[in-house]
């Protein structure tokens, strides 16, 4: 009897070490799907090896500057012997990512590399003559996230203008839209809102490569840069960042997943009011709440609205750090169940004016005028106090949307 135990025990665990051999990520049977795009950074060295040769290099980068294998761009741009890398240029959440919004970084040396890093966010957010004292090449290698309210797209302009002031050709090495690179909706800003979270009059949702805006940004706003940007391989306007099978590394610390690129545009408004955003929980900008609010009321509202390709559903949350910090709050999640109909702005515009109209006693826009910032204007804000419908106020930012479209489309490279 033992021995028949002891042989359908042996039996046993054999099946099982098999089982678990097969399945294992090193089996061979595995199949692992290759990207199916090359990014700047994977086509930089093959195209401009020549142009590049013995020049030093200016990087402005940070945790996405990655190739399809996940190697860091500084480090494959540190390790080739024709270049020289001098110096390294940190946006908003530095270099290596390890700071929160608007967290100041000073500059520093690189651990691993013993290059000086200059950061490009605080005071100082324009590389300086004395920044560029050893740079013969100013390279940009960072992934946006398709919203003109992200700082990248500006650190990026004002390097531009400092390459053009200090005679130092500009290149960027493009990546993909992760929203895609086909729908743009939203106001466009107006000039007097310009900010470091929007810096020129381009809408809410540009639907172009951070590489297209750079050419966008070099000719229609005059900066005159002697700029490359080097293009990406089989990249289509169609795709959205998953359809490109690249790995996906956050952008910064409080977009940590594709699907915060889709909902950003709708709920990083909500950041101008005293409604949670959903920082300091593991889905910012897929959470919105506050402990004043009622989250199977809203979600019974907002579903009853019937936007395209996004439902809410009834959530409640502690943060632990911004809005709300340690408070439980009430509200929703936003699920984009089709990334195609899903419109953004429609949807934000929607999300604040069910808020502001159900809770008229406790939902307020801050006082700090980040809104109108993010809003790209000042008329937004009113119009939803005044209890204007949100078809007239998109009507109203229709007319400058469809001039920035055909001007976008003289930028277009894919």
């Amino acid at each position: 009897m033992r021995k028949t135990i002891f042989a359908f025990l042996t039996g046993f665990i054999m099946f099982g070490t098999i089982t678990a051999a097969s399945a294992s990520p090193d089996s061979k049977n595995q199949t692992v799907k290759k990207p199916k795009v090359q990014t700047g950074i994977d086509t930089l060295l093959p195209a401009y090896k020549k142009q590049l040769k013995g020049k030093r290099v200016g990087f402005i980068t940070n945790p996405t500057g990655i190739n399809a294998s996940l190697k860091s761009s500084v480090d494959i741009l540190y390790e080739n012997p024709d270049i020289k890398l001098t110096a390294l240029f940190g946006p908003e959440h530095g270099v290596r990512g390890d700071a929160q919004a608007g967290d100041e970084i000073g500059s520093y040396i690189d651990e691993k590399t013993g290059i000086p890093v200059y950061s490009l966010y605080g005071e100082t957010k324009k590389p300086t003559p004395e920044m560029l004292r050893n740079v013969d090449v100013l390279m940009f290698d960072i992934q946006d996230v398709g919203t003109r309210y992200y700082t990248y797209i500006y650190t990026m302009a004002y390097a531009m203008e400092a390459a053009k002031e200090n005679d130092i050709p500009f290149m960027v090495l493009d990546r993909p839209n992760p929203q895609g690179g086909k729908h743009i909706e939203g106001p466009v800003l107006e000039p007097e809102y310009a900010s470091f979270v929007g810096l020129y009059p381009i809408p809410l949702k540009h639907g172009m490569t951070i590489g297209e805006l750079a050419v966008l940004f070099n000719k229609e706003f005059d900066i005159g840069a002697d700029l490359t940007v080097v293009k990406m391989k089989h990249w289509k306007r169609k795709m959205d960042f998953n359809d490109t099978r690249l790995p996906f590394v956050l952008p910064s610390p409080n977009m940590p997943t594709v699907e915060s690129t889709f909902v950003y545009p709708a709920t990083g408004l909500i950041e101008g009011t005293n409604i949670s955003e959903g920082r300091g929980t593991t889905k910012p900008f897929e959470f919105i709440g506050a402990p004043f609010i009622k989250s199977t009321k809203l979600e019974e509202i907002l579903n009853s609205l019937n936007l395209p390709g996004v439902t809410f559903r009834a959530a409640s949350f502690t943060p632990t750090f911004s809005k709300y910090q340690g408070t439980l709050c009430h509200g929703v999640q936003l699920y984009v169940t089709d990334r195609e109909t899903f419109e953004a702005t429609r949807t934000g515009l929607s999300l604040i004016k069910t808020l502001h109209d159900l809770y008229p006693e406790d939902f307020e826009f801050l006082s700090t005028g980040s809104f109108d910032k993010l809003a790209g204007n000042g008329w937004i804000k009113t119009e939803i106090v005044n209890g204007t419908s949100i078809e007239d106020i998109i009507d109203r930012y229709e007319k400058p949307l469809k001039q920035f479209s055909k001007t976008r489309k003289k930028y277009l490279i894919y």
